[in-house]
């Protein structure tokens, strides 16, 4: 898993490292079970405060998706965790509504973006 930090998303930087982790869980780059860096190690390689990546990994343990052992390391929970399904319902209806508004702006029709939905959704063969 890499991670990758910017300075000009607008974003704090504890958010950025979230974020990537939380997509790396998600697309099973890293699966229950898998050790994540250290809070030292990753701070050492993003050449960042400790603090940061504390604030991190402390919100990925609060919203379920890490554990945190302490002298052992950060590990992977299971994505079955209803802490972790609310999160992904949450990302689903953002990017719905993402698609939504792009729609009014594109003045699509509501049929037009179901239609579309249908589509990606028959395309990535979603059952």
């Amino acid at each position: 898993m890499r991670i990758i930090i910017t300075n000009t998303s607008g974003k704090p930087i504890y958010e950025q490292i979230e974020e990537q982790i939380k997509e790396a869980i998600f697309s099973d780059e890293v699966k229950e079970g898998d050790a994540l860096p250290s809070i030292r190690q990753l701070a050492r390689e993003l050449k960042i405060s400790v603090i940061t990546t504390t604030r991190a990994y402390t919100d990925l343990e609060q919203e379920g998706f890490i554990a945190i052992q302490q002298g052992r390391g950060c590990f992977v929970l299971p994505k079955d965790s209803e802490l972790v399904r609310e999160q992904l319902l949450r990302k689903i209806e953002e990017s719905f509504g993402a698609a939504v508004k792009a729609g009014r702006i594109a003045k699509l029709s509501r049929q037009e973006l179901m239609d579309m939905l249908q589509f990606i959704m028959e395309e990535s063969h979603y059952e």
